[in-house]
């Protein structure tokens, strides 16, 4: 299953970052695209070289989309129409939506949490997305995937993975990584 994690100025670089990791080690393409250049900067003022720029990909050949949260990060994805577009075309194909921390808000302000759980950041929820928020690390609904913030991106991450892979091999990434 090819994956995009896709990163703006101001993203959070360990929801990011641990993310592509266990991705990488679980043998799953995912690919870091960037909304605007291949140098990317995160909110902890830490410079990553993205593999793609959007304007090069067609995000609908992906079938897994992953927003992570930070500070300016979310509001710069959210503002880019390209972005907002295909999280949109994702969600009403059936295809995995995936939002940590802030980022989720972005899937709330489209009408994509209506009627379903969902986590984030606590202060990010919202009643008018119209879904129930818990103070789970990780929820998936459907589709829709969604994680608290960055001390739970593992397993986010994991909670992803198992809908790519399956269960028995991310029990298996996470004794190699000593998670469990």
């Amino acid at each position: 299953m090819k994956t995009a994690i896709l990163l703006a100025d101001g993203f959070e670089l360990c929801e990011a970052l641990i993310t592509v990791d266990l991705f990488r080690r679980a043998k799953v393409e995912i690919d870091l695209v960037s909304i605007d250049t291949l140098h990317v900067t995160s909110a902890q003022k830490v410079e990553v070289v993205c593999d793609k720029v959007l304007q090069e990909v067609d995000l609908s050949a992906y079938e897994c989309l992953i927003l992570p949260g930070g500070l300016p990060g979310t509001h710069n994805l959210e503002s880019c129409e390209d972005v907002v577009k295909a999280v949109s075309l994702h969600a009403s194909m059936g295809k995995l939506v995936c939002a940590i921390c802030a980022a989720p808000s972005i899937l709330g302000h489209l009408g994509l949490l209506e009627g379903k759980r969902y986590t984030c950041y606590p202060g990010w929820e919202d009643e008018g997305y119209l879904g129930t928020y818990t103070k789970e690390a990780c929820v998936k609904d459907g589709n829709v995937i969604t994680g608290k913030g960055m001390g739970c991106t593992i397993a986010f991450a994991c909670c992803i993975l198992e809908e790519i892979i399956g269960v028995e091999k991310v029990l298996e990434l996470k004794r190699g990584i000593q998670f469990e």
